[in-house]
């Protein structure tokens, strides 16, 4: 706002910009508030050489806050606090004992030293700073002579050239246990420190003029080694002249880059900076890159651009009373930080020519730190609340049904990716068939690995690899499995079989056959490499890994620019088709509920889709194991429900038969809001079918539903009365009208031709951990978005994405 700061409502500690503390004041009543502002003085060099203080206004615009480092010597803050009464805004400063009530202070001496909202709620996402180590002081470091080389490293108890760490006490080089990206050693460095109690430990390679990357094997973590530069001229290494290299190679050694991870972040090459609107960055929150990724590709589309950034100042005046758990706000907020350019700018000359003078080179403070959109979008789930990598699919799901559940306007923007898969099984005994329709949003591609061009390469890779497992050698340079992206869109197009198939002509199990195709085409089709599927310890990881090629890590499969799969439109029933009878399998009610085994094979087919596991387990369950097919329309039936991702809850005897009947279609007449949450809602003024949608909407929380009401003021509008009229409360049938009266999901139907504009890729072998970035085509180029850093791309990795976003080509 102009005048900078941040208002806090002293009844309920909510925080208002000036743009909505009035209408917040109208809308409550009331009137206390506490004006936040903060003061920067900026060191600027003044004409004698000295400081002179430069006074600016630092805007608390929530939590899009620039990653500029505030805290360093640059920088010396001044707050200021008013205590500001309405209507006639009249402010008292800070501190004012004598004309404040003592509750009125203590409630904002309080205000003032209590942390914000979202360091409280997630507290795992925040980076922790090292510590120094306990043993740097004290260290004692052996006068062996030992000297380190600058290069060409070897551990001194295997042939391993990579990932070793040098002991600070008696300068042994032993290689560690294990990479980031779960390669790794043969532990000898730990070994020694069990044998020795030789604590500190630096990793070779990371050690540059700035620091290195030092680890104490007593306190199990890394640390900071105040002494550093001291403890490495012990053994010879002078800090000021090393380099960060891999395996210890000099710049003129280093072989060409062929891991995933070098190509997908396209390490090594001087690639440019982008700026301006489009072109911000978004900070890591701890293992939050698949948020990011996937949220630089959601906006780069306009139905989202306009749906939330367009609509901006109505989304923030129609906001509810706590604007941090609304999601179009948040949503608003971001897509504005992203878009709006102001927090991506170039550095000014004046600040090129400084660092070129100082000979120091500090990073950009561009982008946004998307705290509360995280903690919000992740709230109550119980992965993407926590600190840990998840994989990126899966939160596009999870996004996608945020957005179908939180309408902003007449235009819901995740209908672009919205499209209807047909799907036709068949009887391989009886030869009938059934065609059945479902809402999909992502195509998963099987990966071909038996189609792979280089196979003889991949064979003798494989051997080699083995010998050097067993013999304890480095292992051989990486053959990666290239995959014809044709015979990926062949696999997705053939029949499958379907196990555990009951057939209602035979009333009996059988072999089925299924076969997949698209109803519809989307405006925006997203596809999905199905590169990880699940181990016998139901650990995500890679197809390469399970396959008969056991030892690669990722595969390399020739995306097209233009896409054409008009060749997958559906057909529907075929002239001399016979139809499957309509008759439902039969519900296996056991003796004790809690006995019942779940089919783990069913549960794999079903996670393999692309399911959360939870809910394929409750799938399983519900249908009385009989079969992925059963339980893939319990799926469908129930993946709306708030609790669709929520682990299993054993009923007691007696829900099973209800929760069978739901899974084949029956609708219950439980599935409506509590009575007395609708009254309450209805006594305030509301109408009873409003009332009902902001209850299923909120999971019938009735505080959330009342904001839900509050941020929706269109819906009211366009409420019809003649849908109160109705009085359901004692009609059975009310239910069943209104599901078969329902004209079913909005389409955006047409043709099958598509262009890639982005992907997102991910290094490493488990969706559980590695990284993720983002690649988008941008005014003719593509760009790479790699967390904070925002630069012109000069090798897409189109070959090794994950996720491929692409656009429909006008016809």
């Amino acid at each position: 706002d102009s005048e900078g700061g941040l208002y806090v409502c002293m009844n309920t500690f909510l925080g208002f910009g000036r743009e909505h503390i009035e209408r917040h004041y109208r809308k409550t009543g009331q009137c206390v508030y506490l004006h936040l502002k903060r003061h920067v003085i900026e060191k600027v060099p003044g004409a004698s050489g000295g400081a002179l203080p430069k006074r600016r206004n630092a805007k608390l615009f929530l939590d899009l806050e620039t990653n500029g480092d505030l805290n360093s010597d640059d920088f010396e803050y001044e707050d200021e606090a008013k205590l500001v009464i309405f209507p006639d805004h009249y402010e008292i400063s800070l501190p004012n004992i004598e004309e404040l009530p003592a509750l009125v202070t203590i409630a904002c001496d309080a205000l003032l030293s209590a942390k914000s909202p979202y360091r409280k709620q997630d507290p795992d996402s925040w980076e922790e700073e090292l510590q120094a180590s306990k043993h740097a002081k004290t260290l004692v470091q052996l006068d062996n002579g030992v000297r380190i080389p600058p290069s060409g490293w070897k551990c001194s108890k295997c042939d391993l050239r990579e990932n070793l760490w040098l002991n600070l006490t008696d300068g042994s080089v032993l290689c560690g246990k294990w990479f980031f990206d779960g390669r790794g050693g043969n532990g000898h460095a730990m070994e020694h420190y069990k044998e020795t109690g030789y604590p500190l430990a630096v990793k070779l390679g990371t050690i540059t003029p700035d620091g290195a990357d030092v680890y104490s094997f007593d306190e199990e973590e890394p640390v900071l080694d105040p002494h550093i530069a001291k403890h490495l001229a012990h053994f010879g290494i002078d800090m000021l002249q090393m380099q960060v290299t891999e395996n210890g190679l000099r710049d003129n050694d280093i072989k060409p880059r062929v891991s995933e991870w070098e190509v997908i972040q396209e390490a090594g090459m001087k690639l440019k900076p982008m700026y301006g609107p489009g072109y911000t960055g978004m900070k890591n929150l701890g293992n939050s890159c698949y948020l990011n990724a996937v949220m630089q590709a959601i906006f780069s589309i306009p139905e989202f651009q306009r749906a939330y950034v367009g609509n901006l100042p109505r989304i923030f005046d129609y906001s509810p009373l706590d604007p941090t758990q609304d999601f179009n706000t948040q949503m608003a907020k971001l897509g504005h930080g992203l878009l709006s350019g102001q927090y991506s700018k170039p550095p000014m000359k004046s600040e090129l020519i400084e660092q070129v003078m100082k000979e120091e080179h500090k990073p950009q403070h561009n982008g946004i730190s998307p705290r509360m959109f995280k903690a919000f979008i992740s709230k109550g789930h119980p992965e993407f609340s926590s600190n840990r990598q998840q994989d990126a699919q899966e939160f596009f799901l999870h996004l996608i049904n945020l957005v179908e559940r939180n309408p902003v306007g007449s235009e819901n923007p995740s209908d672009v990716f919205r499209f209807l898969v047909e799907e036709r099984t068949q009887c391989c005994q009886s030869r009938k068939v059934r065609y059945t329709e479902r809402v999909d949003y992502i195509m998963q591609l099987p990966v071909a690995m038996e189609a792979a061009t280089n196979k003889d390469e991949l064979i003798a890779y494989e051997l080699k690899r083995r010998e050097a497992e067993a013999a304890r050698r480095p292992p051989p340079e990486l053959v990666r499995a290239k995959i014809p992206f044709s015979a990926c869109l062949q696999a997705f197009s053939e029949p499958n079989n379907v196990e555990d198939f009951w057939s209602s002509a035979l009333q009996a199990k059988s072999a089925g056959v299924k076969t997949s195709r698209f109803a519809s085409f989307p405006e925006y089709l997203v596809v999905q490499i199905k590169k990880f599927t699940f181990g016998l310890d139901w650990i995500p990881k890679k197809l390469g890994n399970l396959s008969c090629f056991s030892a690669f890590v990722d595969v390399s499969i020739d995306m097209p620019d233009f896409l054409d799969i008009s060749h997958l439109r559906a057909r529907g029933l075929q002239p001399g088709e016979e139809e499957l009878p309509d008759i439902a399998p039969p519900i296996i009610i056991p003796d004790d509920p809690k006995a019942l085994d779940i089919d783990e094979s069913s549960v794999m087919q079903l996670a393999e889709m692309g399911f959360p596991l939870e809910a394929c387990r409750k799938a399983v369950y519900y249908t009385g194991n009989l079969g992925a097919e059963v339980a893939f329309n319990w799926i469908i039936a129930h993946m709306e429900e708030p609790d669709f991702a929520e682990p299993l809850v054993i009923p007691a005897f007696g829900e099973v038969a209800s929760s069978g009947a739901a899974a084949f279609g029956a609708v219950g007449l439980d599935n409506q809001p509590p009575e007395e949450m609708v009254a309450i809602i209805i006594s305030m003024g509301f109408q009873r079918n409003l009332a009902i949608q902001a209850l299923k909407a909120t999971n019938n929380n009735l505080e959330r539903a009342l904001e839900w009401i509050f941020s929706h003021p269109e819906l009211e509008e366009e409420s019809e009365p003649a849908l109160d009229m109705m009085n359901v409360e004692n009609n059975a049938n009310a239910n069943i009208l209104a599901e078969t009266g329902s004209e079913g999901p909005r389409i955006k139907d047409g043709s099958g031709r598509y262009e890639l504009f982005g992907f997102v890729s991910h290094m490493g072998t488990s969706t559980m951990s590695g990284h993720y970035v983002c690649h988008l085509k941008k005014e003719g180029r593509w760009v790479i978005y790699n967390d904070l850093r925002v630069c012109a791309s000069e090798r897409p990795p189109k070959d090794l994405g994950y996720i491929y976003f692409y656009h429909r080509i006008p016809s």
